[in-house]
């Protein structure tokens, strides 16, 4: 077996952290100390809770309202027409009323403001701006309050808190409590592994009031906080630096999590040997340059018990650096700094399974495939000019080093349609065009078959996630032909995100229904210097859809 590098390059380990400990032992790592990446479960102290109580009467650190512009609407008396404001102005003697109109909040969306009140069980109350309506129809404006919740949460070092509607939702109360939860989940998360130091949240506990209660709705909840803790497992490890996370670190962090859901899951690593004995060139001509070898990551999710009715397959690109190889990243615009989230594709097919571990949703099985590697340069590496080929005997004319997430992506598609699979989505940052085209909070899709079009759509519009379907435009393929070998690997930069997704589409079987998502744009958060966990909650509403749940 390989030997996995040493992580020491920096002196860099990401600060302890109160994971459960995990027992693992590692096929191809020798006897290095553990290595921990994930802290995720830091957060799971938080409690979820849906009640049906008077807000008035609530106690505890802070009471948190949701208002829109219309419930602040007051009558001529100056007395709020809403009832529930009109109850909490009544308890304050008319000094919620007053104080919210010094503080002008008119409850657009992204206002918030914190007051201590006499006459409240509450030791304070919280008004978070929902703009003009609260609509039922999308969870945006949920996900959007429970990160308020969560940042007025922080600011007043509350530990107890409750939520409710100053128009509580008559339609949808299960989707709305759901995106409410995973706002608050998401809102707390900092990424303070790297940082000398680093706060913990005080938050324990979160009482949902007015949207229901029973056994359906904490369902509910929970499947929203297994489902965040597994955006924040795809945060964490686009945010690990290329330094400490090393393609065999990957394939480690991916181990753990079916050893952590042994009764569910099966993983498969296979090093750089046992690649070449499945043929596939085109992958290790990507890895071939750096120091740290590759690894490809195969888990399995099978439900322990009951009929598997669908199979599916979530391929995610794995670049955990890319330095652009010989034709390298260079000049304003080119992020080379920010290659450590050429892996984010991957980091959502592992924190779909992570979610996906706790969840085990039955009659459907799931395949979750990573080319693990780093795209450097050195005497080793692939060059301009290059004929290499692929495990289904295609070959290839590499005409620029840089449009590597293809190659290693067209082996790992050949792979999972090797096992039998029924549908593959496969997610990567690849290029710089869809983000043109799309901008940086939405991806592309590209698909041929459009039931699952609109499988996933919808999926998308139940996690709020944002995707728009681009054309498979079969004229352009006219780019990617070569003169020495069956293809270029890339075309050109008029349609460069339709001619990779062509190129792809080179390596799926036509039993297969397939689709590939362009997630360049929507990775990574300029603003927080984060990434997102893009594609975890789309994938993981996908295969509940293909569930017999």
């Amino acid at each position: 077996m390989a030997k996995a590098m040493p992580h020491t390059l920096g002196l860099t380990k990401p600060n302890s952290t109160d994971h459960p400990k995990v027992s693992l032992v590692f096929p191809f790592v020798s006897n290095d100390p553990p290595f921990k990446i994930r802290r995720f479960d830091r957060l799971r102290s938080i409690s979820f809770a849906a009640k049906e109580i008077d807000v008035t009467e609530w106690k505890g650190d802070l009471l948190v309202v949701g208002v829109t512009e219309k419930d602040l609407t007051k009558d001529d008396g100056s007395k709020f027409e809403n009832p529930i404001l009109n109850k909490l102005d009544a308890h304050t003697i008319g000094l919620l009323g007053l104080v919210s109109s010094e503080e002008d909040f008119a409850g657009k969306p992204g206002q918030s403001t914190v007051l201590r009140l006499p006459g409240l069980a509450t030791k304070r109350i919280g008004l978070i701006g929902l703009g003009k309506t609260a609509s039922s129809s999308s969870p945006a404006a949920f996900h959007s309050l429970g990160e308020g919740v969560a940042t007025v949460s922080k600011a007043s070092q509350s530990s107890t808190v409750a939520v409710a509607l100053a128009s509580p939702e008559s339609e949808s109360k299960l989707s709305s409590a759901s995106a409410l939860a995973s706002g608050v989940v998401l809102g707390l998360f900092e990424d303070g592994r790297y940082k000398s130091e680093s706060k913990k949240p005080s938050l324990s506990s979160v009482d949902i009031i007015g949207f229901g209660t029973g056994p359906e709705v904490e369902k509910k909840l929970k499947y929203a906080e297994d489902v965040s803790y597994g955006v924040i497992f795809g945060r964490e490890l686009i945010n690990s630096p290329a330094n400490v996370l090393t393609p065999a670190v990957l394939a480690e962090e991916a181990a753990k999590v079916a050893s952590t859901y042994s009764d569910v899951f099966t993983a498969n690593i296979l090093n750089e040997e046992q690649c070449k004995e499945l043929k596939m060139g085109s992958y290790l001509a990507v890895a071939a340059a750096s120091a740290n070898p590759p690894f490809f990551i195969h888990l399995v999710y099978k439900p322990s018990s009951g009929d598997v009715k669908t199979k599916l397959a979530l391929v995610g690109k794995g670049l955990t650096f890319d330095s652009g190889g010989y034709n390298i990243k260079t000049g304003p615009g080119c992020s080379i700094e920010l290659m450590k989230f050429d892996m984010g594709g991957s980091a959502a097919v592992l924190g779909a399974a992570k979610a996906i571990g706790e969840i085990k949703p039955p009659g459907v099985e799931v395949h979750f495939i990573v080319a693990a590697c780093e795209n450097m340069i050195s005497g080793t590496g692939m060059r301009p000019g290059d004929v290499i080929t692929a495990s289904n005997g295609k070959t290839i004319e590499v005409n620029n080093t840089d449009a590597e997430g293809r190659l290693t992506l067209a082996d790992a598609l050949v792979y999972a349609c090797n096992q039998g699979v029924d549908k593959i989505v496969d997610l990567a940052t690849l290029t710089g065009a869809c983000v043109i085209a799309l901008g940086t909070s939405v991806a592309g899709i590209y698909t041929p078959n459009d039931e699952l079009a609109k499988e996933v759509i919808a999926a998308s519009e139940k996690s709020g996630e944002k995707l728009w379907r681009m054309p498979l435009e079969e004229s352009y393929w006219e780019m990617m032909k070569s003169g020495c070998a069956d293809m270029v690997n890339t075309g050109g930069r008029a349609g460069g995100s339709i001619t990779a997704a062509l190129f792809l589409k080179q390596f799926v079987s036509e039993q297969v229904q397939w689709m590939h998502i362009d997630m360049a744009g929507p990775v990574w958060n300029e603003k927080k210097k984060s990434g997102t966990g893009f594609g975890v909650s789309t994938l993981v509403e996908w295969v509940q859809t293909n569930s017999s749940s």
